[in-house]
């Protein structure tokens, strides 16, 4: 399955707690990656420097669903499940 046009959910909805280029603390849940374009396109995708966690999300029909909003949702409820308490 190809990343949808538009959407960029994975780099918007989990957290990312490793550094990465120009986010020395990672990034909270919620907030928008800086590398996430104008059009919701990944600008470190297929870089060395990107982020393993970013390389592990792979596109799948279960966490994308029917459109951005779903794959948002799919996410932030992935986010919670696994949230260290």
């Amino acid at each position: 399955m190809d990343c949808r046009p538009g959407c960029g959910a994975c780099c918007v909805a989990p957290s990312i707690t490793t550094p990465l280029p120009g986010m020395p603390l990672g990034k909270p849940a919620g907030q928008a990656c800086i590398h996430l374009s104008r059009d919701f396109r990944c600008a470190l995708f297929g870089r060395s420097n990107r982020p393993d966690f970013c390389g592990g999300l792979q596109p799948a029909p279960e966490m994308c669903g029917r459109d951005r909003e779903a794959a948002l949702a799919w996410l932030a409820r992935l986010e919670e499940a696994t949230r260290p308490r």
